[in-house]
């Protein structure tokens, strides 16, 4: 028996949503030091209930605040540990957080748009990157999309209406997370994006 995992080409592999932290899921508070800081957006519940059926749902997170001494990396687990645990509490399972601690000046391997922790986890969880999703309220989080083979999705939320001239005429936009989840199923639909349950 093999234990090979799936590998995105491989029939067993499966979409997944992937998300931007802050600005998305949750306010952009600057850099949060303590889960007490973090506030959820109404509409993030709903949103990841809707598309769970469907697809694994990740988190991909810039913290550039690690690496200028703005929060330490404790903080910032601190804060993701609460993220995933609120969401657990809400029936939803996040399949994993990835964050990157850089700045962009450091030119690492890990920093959106480089799709380092997407290609991660279609090797460590079988996604298939071709039928995912990507969603944030930065351009860099739909360049991220497109590196991957991936659809991204950008949200007005957060950052969102300050880089709204950023896109291009071809770039899918949403009000917030709500909607994005309402593109996301609808497009899922199509052969290009067809997903079982």
């Amino acid at each position: 028996m093999s234990n090979a995992r799936p590998t995105k080409h491989s029939p067993a592999a499966t979409p997944a949503v992937f998300f931007d932290r802050d600005g998305t899921l949750i306010e952009d508070r600057g850099h949060l030091r303590s889960p007490d800081e973090v506030v959820f957006y109404p509409a993030t519940v709903a949103a990841l209930r809707r598309l769970q059926p469907h697809f694994r749902l990740f988190i991909v997170t810039n913290q550039p605040g690690v690496s200028i001494g703005e929060v330490t990396m404790a903080d910032v687990q601190r804060v993701n540990d609460h993220v995933v645990a609120r969401l657990r509490e809400a029936g939803i399972e996040i399949a994993a957080v990835y964050c990157c601690p850089h700045q962009r000046s450091e030119d690492c391997a890990c920093i959106k748009p480089k799709p380092f922790f997407m290609e991660q986890a279609a090797h460590e969880h079988g996604v298939d990157l071709a039928r995912s999703f990507t969603v944030g309220d930065h351009p860099h989080d739909v360049h991220l999309a497109r590196n991957a083979g991936a659809t991204g999705i950008f949200v007005l939320t957060g950052h969102g209406n300050k880089h709204l001239d950023e896109l291009t005429a071809d770039d899918i936009v949403a009000e917030d997370i709500l909607e994005a989840a309402d593109i996301i199923i609808s497009r899922s639909t199509t052969p290009d994006h067809a997903t079982t349950t």
